[in-house]
């Protein structure tokens, strides 16, 4: 399952850095898939849905920090735990729980977006 930033967000910004697949960003920033990735060319979303790398997407939060789904691996493969929710001061990184996902596929995502 990917991690969700909560509205208990205070914008401290200290989870972002953190992120090894660059999936966090500032509350009403777009983003891209190449941001931070190796991708290029074009990527079939977590939806289906195809897309440039550069290709700019809608926030998913204009007044705090937030996570794509389609850039988070929960920092499998890369960390022992999610390191946004190891260094948010208000714990507010969470499972998201509409978005399960086994470690297999997270795995998966990961090798798509670092080649």
């Amino acid at each position: 399952m990917a991690i969700m930033i909560t509205d208990e967000c205070i914008n401290c910004g200290a989870c972002e850095p953190e992120c090894p697949n660059n999936a966090i960003y500032e509350g009403g920033i777009e983003w891209a898939i190449s941001d931070g990735t190796t991708v290029k060319g074009s990527y079939e979303l977590e939806d289906g849905t195809p897309t440039g790398t550069h290709d700019k997407h809608g926030t998913v939060s204009d007044d705090y920090y937030y996570i794509t789904p389609d850039k988070c691996t929960e920092c499998v493969g890369f960390h022992e735990e999610p390191q946004c929710a190891a260094v948010c001061p208000v714990d507010c990184c969470v499972p998201d729980p509409d978005r399960r996902e086994s470690k297999e596929a997270l795995l998966a995502r990961k090798e798509r977006l670092h080649l």
